[in-house]
């Protein structure tokens, strides 16, 4: 008899409803599309790198991360995706059985990833203003905790004072997921991995850079914490392809990320006018999306859908119920998910 892993037993593939529709908001990538270098580098290079292998640890991604982010290439860290520079950290720093605390609701992909490593995930609610419950994770004592500022899925961020005193306080690492980043109003806190010897800061190419499809990630701790993930990372993360078009990004289009980040703010605040119009109370949000208390969310997921709409459907999340969240750009798309929410509602 194969010899399965208990620990897996009961693991689940992450598969959110993805039918096909004309408008997708449900993934929070950049809806504006890739970013301009994009095509240049896949039309002058593309070609040339598909037969050869990357180089082992992305050094050129490496400098142009540090050179984005204002550290030294001894601080950086990459993978494929954020979401892989998460996994790597907490086999990096974790033993199995070890927890890894964490608000709830957050990133559904952190629960998941401590249980494929056999360790223990511990919820802790949000507090009822949504803010982090500093002495609830502290008092988990586990050896990780994870921050996720923009949080996903409810949009609402950490203060600079509660995440300060988790980090002082904290007796191991504190992993702070800033994937949407770009779209707050002074919620960066890259700071702390420049200045606190136990805090990683994760950040994505995947969200507002426009590079979902090309899957980089990358990570800023003190050298120390950045050497152990670099262990568990492993090489050859990036395509060659993909690490290129990444490093044009962070070169060339910046002010191309921050126009579109910029719009999708904009944009974010007259849907959520619109939706409160409905009778709708969206959360606070400082990322490109929106969530939204709704009834019965399944259900009204599935007939967006039917009307050619795709927006993630959250059941029984900790502190909110059941809730849609709707990812913001350009505004013909939000027009026509208003359209389809009018009809559903």
């Amino acid at each position: 008899m194969i010899p399965f892993r208990e620990t897996y037993r009961d693991i689940p593939l992450y598969s959110p409803a993805k039918k096909p529709c004309r408008v997708d908001l449900s993934d929070n990538t950049n809806l504006f599309g890739a970013p301009p270098s994009a095509d240049r580098v896949l039309r002058e290079e593309g070609f040339l790198r598909l037969a050869r292998y990357p180089a082992g640890y992305a050094p050129d991604l490496k400098r142009a991360v540090a050179a984005y982010a204002g550290v030294a290439v001894e601080n950086v860290t990459t993978g494929c995706g954020s979401d892989d520079v998460i996994d790597c950290a907490l086999r990096a720093f974790l033993e199995p059985g070890d927890a890894v605390a964490f608000p709830d609701p957050t990133f559904v992909m952190v629960p998941m990833f401590a249980r494929l490593s056999a360790l223990k995930p511990v919820p802790v609610p949000l507090r009822s203003d949504h803010g982090l419950d500093v002495d609830g994770l502290l008092a988990t004592g586990a050896k990780l905790i994870y921050v996720c500022t923009p949080n996903n899925p409810t949009g609402t961020v950490a203060s600079r004072a509660a995440l300060e005193r988790l980090v002082d306080s904290a007796s191991g690492v504190v992993l702070v997921d800033q994937a949407y980043v770009e779209f707050t109003r002074g919620g960066d806190f890259l700071d702390l991995a420049r200045t606190r010897p136990n805090v990683l800061v994760t950040r994505t190419m995947s969200k507002a850079f426009g590079l979902a499809g090309l899957r980089v990630g990358w990570g800023v701790g003190a050298p120390s914490l950045v050497a152990e993930v670099e262990k568990a990372r492993g090489p050859y993360k990036h395509t060659a392809l993909g690490e290129a078009v990444a490093v044009a990004a962070l070169t060339d289009d910046v002010a191309w990320m921050e126009a579109c980040a910029a719009e999708a703010v904009v944009n974010r605040e007259r849907l959520r006018g619109a939706l409160k119009a409905l009778g709708l109370e969206p959360l606070p949000s400082e990322g490109n999306f929106l969530l939204v208390p709704v009834p019965e969310a399944r259900q009204v997921g599935e007939a967006l859908r039917e009307r050619n709409v795709n927006v993630r459907v959250f059941e029984g999340l900790t502190g909110v119920g059941d809730a849609l969240r709707i990812g913001c750009g350009p505004w013909p798309m939000m027009a026509s998910a208003l359209k389809a929410l009018k009809e559903v509602l």
